[in-house]
């Protein structure tokens, strides 16, 4: 996404948030329409027991049905999964800040980890340095074939890597 076409609206919203993903060769903005949820919610939406979209908050259904391709509805969405997820935070004292450690599992043992921080935009490229010698030290390849955990997520599904789940009647 583009932070600079970002409506007003939505940069108030305390559920919205922007992130930028440093991958070699250069950085991925995203965004991001935050939502609560339970477990138990997604199963019966999975089971075709409740709509879909009775998992979005009303801010969130809004936001779909104003910038999702012309003829997609919410409804019309398939879930697909499970990945399997290994989440934790560290503080390294070598490095001085918090980092966040994800290991996405897929269902063919394929892996994608990710291990990201957060600072003020005027930090990003020192505090990217830092992370990148930090990880290096350690012995963490940072030259593989990268990409974000979202993107990775769906490729594999669209290749077809795993079953759709979504019993849902439409």
């Amino acid at each position: 996404m583009d932070p600079a076409t970002v409506e007003e609206e939505l940069r108030r919203s305390a559920s919205f948030k922007t992130e930028i993903d440093g991958v070699p060769g250069g950085f991925v903005c995203s965004g991001s329409l935050k939502g609560r949820c339970k477990g138990r919610e997604v199963l019966d939406v999975v089971s075709g027991a409740t709509p879909i979209e009775k998992l979005f908050s009303k801010e969130q259904r809004a936001f779909f049905r104003k910038h999702a391709p012309k003829g997609i509805a919410l409804r019309s969405l398939n879930a697909y999964g499970p990945i399997f997820v290994l989440k934790a935070t560290l503080w390294p004292k070598k490095l001085n800040r918090r980092l966040v450690v994800e290991m996405w599992l897929f269902p063919d043992g394929t892996r994608n980890l990710e291990i990201s921080t957060k600072c003020e935009p005027p930090q990003v490229f020192s505090v990217t340095q830092e992370l990148k010698e930090f990880l290096t030290d350690l012995g963490v390849e940072i030259t593989g074939n990268q990409q974000t955990k979202t993107r990775a997520a769906m490729e594999f599904f669209k290749a077809g890597g795993g079953p759709e789940l979504s019993k849902r009647k439409r």
